[in-house]
């Protein structure tokens, strides 16, 4: 394994709010549990989501990983290493990408970064241009490559910053919101590119996003973190088929009607203009489907899974 974490724990001193001059004289503090004591371990090659709302101690437990911040306590092993020690051998074995930060020099052009990368890491001529050649043609990226990081747009920027990341060939890349505020081709661009390297490279993925797409396309595992403890660790297979009992029907009207009409049909799970989904039973999708063409305005029937989202949500909640 690439990964082994026993009973990791992060905590962080918040200051009390008391007033203004007992907080300039008198400050107290309290402590706030970011991570409470979870454990996992990760194999090599494996993708792996870590999911949960926001403060649920995602972003937290992926820093731990990639050396940003100590723990309060448990043990970390990455490759072999404590993480923070920050050892060069362990910095050369990883790529780290957080959607909401650089990692590029924005006065530098993308090639200019790479070619820094190049020395930094010690990557020769031969592997440096034919991973170049691969990653560019893969996120179609050619035309981006001499153009000042800082006049790139958000999506083109992330193309750059995931071919930065894993210019050295690292065995582990670690996600956090590699998606965000991206536009639908740039995302699957980037998820399509994704799973190439995890598959031709083996490299080992840990992916945080709040994109369920991100999810169900990049990864095989999911881990769902709520309040700093793990509540679900398996496959995605697995968590899918705990709701496979449930399906959801998504009907679209040709003229607006009352929602209790629909009620009689279905648990209303969400409603837009001339629209409704709703919670059916398996057992009873072929009959409420009939009824309801036989009995209302009906434009179109979608018949879908229940959305991972929704499921999450529902592991939240429990």
């Amino acid at each position: 394994m690439v990964v082994k974490i026993e009973n990791l724990t992060k905590e962080y001193s918040v200051k009390v709010k008391s007033g203004f001059w007992k907080n300039a004289f008198f400050p107290k503090y309290k402590s706030v549990s970011a991570v409470n004591n979870i454990s996992f371990a990760i194999n090599k090659g494996e993708s792996v989501a870590l999911l949960g709302p926001n403060g649920a101690g995602k972003t937290t437990t992926m820093k731990v990983l990639s050396g940003l911040l100590y723990p309060t306590g448990g043990k970390v092993d990455v490759l072999g290493y404590f993480p923070f020690d920050r050892e060069r051998d362990f910095l050369k074995r990883i790529g780290l990408v957080m959607g909401n930060k650089s990692g590029l020099a924005w006065d530098l052009t993308p090639n200019q970064n790479y070619v820094l990368a190049k020395k930094i890491y010690k990557i020769t001529e031969n592997d440096f241009q034919a991973r170049i050649r691969e990653f560019v043609g893969l996120l179609d990226v050619e035309d981006l490559l001499d153009r000042q990081v800082r006049k790139l747009s958000l999506g083109e920027r992330m193309k750059m910053e995931l071919i930065g990341s894993i210019l050295h060939n690292p065995e582990i890349l670690f996600l956090d919101e590699p998606t965000i505020g991206l536009d639908i081709i740039s995302k699957q661009k980037i998820r399509k590119f994704l799973r190439e390297i995890q598959k031709k490279h083996q490299v080992t993925l840990l992916l945080t996003s709040h994109d369920m797409d991100d999810v169900e396309k990049v990864s095989d595992r999911v881990i769902v973190i709520n309040h700093g403890e793990i509540i679900f660790d398996n496959s995605m297979a697995e968590l899918l088929r705990k709701y496979k009992s449930k399906k959801y029907l998504t009907i679209i009207l040709t003229e607006d009607i009352s929602s209790n009409e629909i009620r009689k049909y279905g648990k209303i799970i969400e409603r837009k203009p001339l629209s409704y989904t709703i919670e059916v039973s398996p057992t009873d999708q072929s009959k409420i489907i009939a009824e309801i063409t036989e009995k209302l305005p009906i434009d179109d029937i979608d018949i879908i899974h229940v959305p991972l989202e929704e499921i999450v949500s529902d592991l939240f909640k429990k």
